[in-house]
C-alpha cells in the first residue's frame, strides 16, 4: 500500500495571529481554528499537558495545506532564528504565484523581507526567497516560459 496524498505541513509559531495573516495576504485561504489539548494529544505527540491553537490554510486548488501551531503548553522550544536555506532539517515552503512582485509588494506589508533578490532561471521562472513572520522561509515561484 501506498500513501493517498500529504495532507499538511506543521509550522510552530509564537504569533499564530502574524502567521495566520501572512499566509491569507500569500493567497491561501482559512479552513478552521481549533484549540487542540486532552489526553489523546498528549499520547500521539509525546508530550505532557498539550495545548495548543491551530489555524489550518490551504491552498486556492484545495491540494496544499499547512497547519500553524501556537503552543501554549508545554512552551515551544526555540530554534535558530533566520537560520540560512542550508540548515538541516525542513527549511522552506515553495509557492506557485502569478505575479511575484505583487505578492512581495503585499507580503512586505505584513514584515516579510526578500533574502536575496528576485533572480531568474533560465526562460522558464523568476524565483524568490522571502522571510516571514517568525523567520518562517518561503519561496516564490512565476513561470514565465
Amino acid at each position: 500500500m501506498t500513501i493517498q496524498r500529504m495532507d499538511n505541513v506543521s509550522i510552530v509559531v509564537d504569533d499564530l495571529e502574524a502567521a495566520t495573516a501572512f499566509f491569507l495576504e500569500l493567497g491561501m485561504e482559512l479552513e478552521g481554528e481549533a484549540t487542540v489539548e486532552g489526553r489523546s494529544v498528549d499520547r500521539m505527540v509525546g508530550l505532557d499537558d498539550v495545548r495548543a491553537d491551530i489555524a489550518m490554510v490551504r491552498t486556492p486548488d484545495g491540494h496544499g495545506r499547512l497547519e500553524l501551531t501556537k503552543f501554549h503548553s508545554p512552551t515551544a522550544v526555540g530554534a535558530q532564528p533566520n537560520a540560512p536555506v542550508n540548515t538541516l532539517g525542513i527549511r522552506r515552503i515553495m509557492f506557485a504565484v502569478d505575479d511575484i512582485d505583487d505578492i512581495l509588494a503585499r507580503l512586505r506589508a505584513h514584515g516579510a523581507e526578500l533574502v536575496g533578490e528576485v533572480a531568474q532561471y533560465e526562460d522558464s521562472y523568476r524565483l524568490c526567497y522571502v522571510r516571514g513572520p517568525e523567520g518562517i522561509l518561503v519561496a516564490l515561484a512565476e513561470q514565465i516560459g
